[in-house]
């Protein structure tokens, strides 16, 4: 049974917040809003809770999730060999839409699920988002919806639909979705995108241009 906070009101925010940040160190979990759509979330180093959440999503080991950060400076602690194209997307468009697919840390102690050594990693420009990030570390979070449904961009939609698997559900009214964030693959020589998102590419090519790179769109 899932609590709700409504975190337009303050101590509401606050108490929620709290809850949620328990929550997380119990293994369990949250929804949460982004700037996009709502998320599920988990904690990353708990192969327990990461588990969980694919459980709920109804997703196999095969699609494991990204992990949301607090801040741009995390990102050294996740990843290696980040380029220097990429650094540069971070510094422009974090916070925001933007999902970058990275060498993960070897000394990460973690299952994600088949990640084959790579971490997807995003910081989402969402205040609530950002505050329960600060007191949880990195948190695996999905889509807050079942497999093959639309993203929740409520929190009536997200409780509908996962609520009996939750213990706390952040209600901070409608999120911008439903399209989710754009998806970066730098992991080659070239960025590739992955997912189109709300980011389009011609944005991510006039940051990493200047430096002699390209991000293309393979279809």
């Amino acid at each position: 049974m899932s609590t709700r906070y409504d975190t337009s009101v303050a101590e509401s925010r606050e108490e929620g917040i709290a809850e949620a940040g328990r929550t997380v160190q119990r293994g369990r979990l949250v929804i949460l809003p982004t700037d996009t759509v709502y998320g599920l979330g988990a904690d990353a180093f708990s192969p327990a809770a990461v588990q969980r959440l694919l459980n709920a999503k109804g997703r196999g080991r095969q699609m494991p999730p990204p992990v949301l950060v607090s801040a741009k400076t995390t990102l050294e602690a996740l990843a290696v060999g980040v380029p220097d194209w990429a650094r540069a997307l971070v510094e422009e468009l974090w916070p925001g839409p933007l999902t970058l697919v990275l060498r993960q840390q070897p000394s990460l102690q973690w299952d994600l699920g088949e990640t084959r050594g790579t971490v997807a990693v995003r910081m989402p420009d969402h205040d609530v988002a950002l505050e329960l990030l600060a007191r949880t570390g990195p948190l695996a979070v999905s889509s807050a919806n079942r497999t093959g449904l639309p993203p929740a961009t409520d929190a009536d939609d997200a409780e509908a639909m996962l609520g009996e698997l939750v213990r706390v559900i952040l209600d901070a009214g409608r999120t911008p979705g439903p399209i989710p964030s754009t998806i970066v693959d730098c992991t080659g020589e070239q960025g590739r995108i992955l997912r189109q998102g709300v980011l389009p590419i011609e944005r991510l090519n006039e940051v990493v241009e200047p430096l002699g790179a390209e991000i293309v769109d393979e279809g």
